[in-house]
């Protein structure tokens, strides 16, 4: 790893939120003053998500099309017709299942040691009691344990806090609309070589249901395409 990577970095976050009106506003307030610039991306919600993210000082985009990636490119897109490009880009989802002000120790290992792509890995003696649902926790060891297997990563989770150089995100061609963005990112940085590191984060509780691993339809999609990435990634 280098040095250091920049003194002072334009560090952008976004943060996909689908009916999160009871939480965006505090996941906005707890994330560090680092950060130059908090996109939500409003992911079709029916609640006041829109509203309490702008009362809490985040660019507010509206992306229509249902799925987490399809927020998460909504974003991006948004950042790349920016006449300055950002150093870093963090994603972190809208429930508040994280500790925004955890985000400093995210990037941290870009900035001192030049990796270029940390994931919060929501490790068990930091997670809350009941934060991860049994089919998340299962499917997180499936998915890490498969990528041990086919390519030799040392991934433990797919947690959405995240943090990757800006410019190694637009090589990764991000391409997943919904439940396969976070696993999609890290096959990709290992097709890419990308340095990367895991960085132990706590985990609570989520502010409502969530809309994946909260409903079987849900945690069975997600399944699927997690695993379609991987196998589709293995055969290459």
């Amino acid at each position: 790893m280098t040095a250091a990577f920049e003194v002072n970095p334009d560090i952008r976050v976004i943060i996909p939120a689908f009916n999160e009106a009871d939480s965006i506003a505090a996941v906005i307030k707890e994330i560090p003053n680092s950060v130059t610039e908090i996109i939500v991306v409003n992911n079709n919600s029916s609640d006041d998500t829109v509203i309490n993210a702008e009362k809490a000082g985040a660019t507010v985009l509206t992306e229509d099309r249902r799925g987490y990636g399809y927020a998460c490119l909504k974003g991006m897109d948004y950042i790349a017709k920016q006449s300055n490009p950002p150093s870093i880009i963090v994603f972190i989802d809208g429930d508040y299942s994280d500790y925004p002000e955890e985000l400093d120790k995210i990037v941290e290992p870009i900035l001192k040691n030049g990796y270029d792509f940390v994931i919060g890995a929501r490790v068990k003696r930091l997670r809350e009691e009941g934060s991860m649902t049994p089919q998340q926790i299962f499917g997180n060891w499936l998915a890490t344990f498969l990528m041990k297997l086919f390519f030799g990563a040392t991934f433990t989770d797919l947690g959405p806090f995240r943090a990757i150089k800006y410019d190694k995100l637009l090589d990764l061609q991000m391409e997943d609309k919904t439940y396969g963005w976070t696993v999609e990112m890290q096959l990709k940085a290992l097709k890419k070589k990308l340095s990367y590191v895991e960085i132990p984060v706590r985990y609570k509780k989520r502010i409502g249901v969530s809309k994946v691993s909260g409903t079987v339809k849900g945690s069975i999609f997600a399944g699927i395409k997690i695993l379609g990435w991987i196998f589709k990634y293995s055969i290459k």
